[in-house]
C-alpha cells in the first residue's frame, strides 16, 4: 500500500508540474492536477470492463501475432546499424 501512495503522490507532483512548467500559471495547474485524476479514473473503468470482450481479446492476439512476426525484422534491423 505504501507504494501505491507514494505512487498517487508522485503523479500529483508530476502533473502539477509538467502543466506549470508548460503553462506558467499555478491555477491551471492545480485544475490540471486534480481533474486528470479523475478523468483517468473513469477511463481506467471503462478499458478495465472491456479489456476481456471477446473482441478485445481478438485484437489483442492481432496485435500480438503482428508484433511477433515483426520483432525479427526489428531485431536484424538493429544488428544492422551495430
Amino acid at each position: 500500500m505504501a507504494k501505491t501512495a507514494t505512487f498517487g503522490v508522485m503523479h500529483v507532483i508530476t502533473a502539477f508540474s509538467v502543466t506549470y512548467a508548460l503553462t506558467g500559471s499555478v491555477s491551471i495547474a492545480g485544475i490540471v492536477t486534480f481533474v486528470e485524476p479523475l478523468v483517468n479514473t473513469v477511463m481506467h473503468y471503462f478499458f478495465d470492463k472491456y479489456w476481456d470482450h471477446p473482441r478485445v481479446k481478438t485484437l489483442r492476439g492481432m496485435v500480438a501475432d503482428l508484433v511477433a512476426r515483426r520483432a525479427p525484422v526489428v531485431a536484424e534491423s538493429a544488428s544492422q546499424v551495430a
